[in-house]
């Protein structure tokens, strides 16, 4: 039970204090980028043939409901932003989990260097790897079928999570040949891409969200690393 409570409080305390850095990155690099990819969305949806509203009867006791009315999202500002803050913010805690279960399995953190080194490889894994054949997309830009494209992302965190494990842990180079292979498989088979390439979105305005959603990625898991390094021999009660 203690160990469950070291690891609850080191993930909360460390996800919390790094989604909210990571949130106020976001809030001055990626999130104007995404503003000013959704206007040119906008400018094409409104050259876009108007969509005729589908009349048909609904069943009884179905409240009427029009087929043609924008789907919710949260309004620009305070609505927006306060969002941003909270989704980074329980990103972190998750991630924060993983982290330091994962850590634990290993002997568990015993400094902030240790803590670092644990959050590159989680970059590695979560930002750089999938990122390499799916990378950070604005809105109006072509994407593949969306289930294919997560199953891709969630097979090539877990190959490459795997086979670092392997290059690290591993006591022969068999091991360490295998958690290669698991790292270049993914890349191998291909991530699922579109049919056209074609988009509205300038190449320079998505090559700054690429950089600006990397970069502040790096710094989330560097900071989550180091912070969970430095908390866990802080918050572990002493054996014995």
């Amino acid at each position: 039970m203690s160990l469950f409570r070291t690891i609850l409080f080191v993930a909360a305390l460390a996800g919390i204090g790094t989604g909210l850095i990571a949130s106020a990155l976001h809030l001055f690099t990626t999130v104007p980028l995404i503003l000013q990819a959704e206007t040119f969305e906008n400018a094409g949806e409104e050259t876009a043939p108007a969509v005729t509203t589908d009349v048909h009867e609904h069943a009884p006791g179905t409240a009427a409901h029009s087929h043609d009315e924008e789907e919710w999202g949260p309004a620009d500002g305070i609505e927006r932003n306060g969002l941003t803050v909270i989704f980074t913010v329980l990103t972190g805690f998750g991630f924060g989990l993983l982290l330091v279960a994962a850590s634990e399995i290993a002997g568990g953190l015993k400094g902030w260097h240790q803590g670092l080194l644990w959050g590159l490889a989680g970059f590695a894994a979560f930002t750089v790897a999938p990122g390499l054949g799916l990378p950070p997309e604005l809105p109006a830009m072509p994407a593949a079928d969306l289930a294919a494209r997560q199953l891709w992302w969630v097979g090539t965190v877990a190959a490459t999570a795997g086979g670092l494990a392997l290059i690290a842990f591993g006591r022969s180079p068999l091991l360490a040949v295998l958690g290669v292979a698991l790292v270049l498989a993914p890349h191998v088979i291909g991530a699922p891409q579109p049919d056209s390439h074609e988009s509205p979105i300038p190449e320079a305005l998505h090559h700054s969200f690429v950089v600006a959603s990397v970069a502040v990625s790096f710094v989330f898991w560097a900071l989550l690393g180091g912070l969970a390094g430095w908390l866990r021999p802080r918050l572990a009660r002493p054996a014995g």
